[in-house]
Parts: C-alpha cells; sequence; structure tokens
C-alpha cells in the first residue's frame, strides 16, 4: 500500500484535510494553512474551465483584448465560464 500525500496546488501546503464529495463523486480536499488564498480544492477538475492554468489563459487573453467567444473557442470552454472569470 502506497500513500501519496496531498497538497494544496496554492500554496504546497501538506496540512490537508478531506472535505466532503463535489457533485460528480469527486473527493474535495480543504487546505488547513490560514495564509492560503484557497481554501478548497479537487485534485482533478473534470471541467477543464476550472483549471488554474486556464483561469490565468482567460486573464491574460482579456488584457490582450480577446473577444469573449474568440476565448471561449480556443481554451474550449463555455463563454459563460470566461463572463464569469
Amino acid at each position: 500500500m502506497v500513500l501519496e500525500p496531498v497538497c494544496c496546488p496554492s500554496c504546497n501546503s501538506t496540512n490537508v484535510v478531506k472535505n466532503g464529495k463535489s457533485d460528480e463523486g469527486k473527493q474535495r480536499y480543504r487546505c488547513r494553512n490560514a495564509e492560503c488564498p484557497r481554501r478548497s480544492f479537487i485534485r482533478e477538475y473534470s471541467y477543464r474551465g476550472y483549471l488554474p492554468e486556464v483561469k490565468q489563459q482567460i486573464s491574460d487573453m482579456a488584457v490582450n483584448r480577446s473577444g469573449i467567444r474568440d476565448t471561449a473557442r480556443v481554451l474550449r470552454i463555455s463563454p459563460t465560464t470566461v463572463i464569469e472569470e
């Protein structure tokens, strides 16, 4: 049996506890680090729009004056996700 440590994607802390399940049945985790900007996370998201890398790309494309539909098409996500971000 191998135990794989769970690390917070924001602060890389291993001080993480289980925090229920998502609607899709995936395990949700909570970071116990007080300075961490992100409290709850899932290790593997099923929708690309939730990934931090994609959110950063949305911001970068907005700064470069790319439209909502163009951003959604390039990143293969919903235009609603682009608007909400």
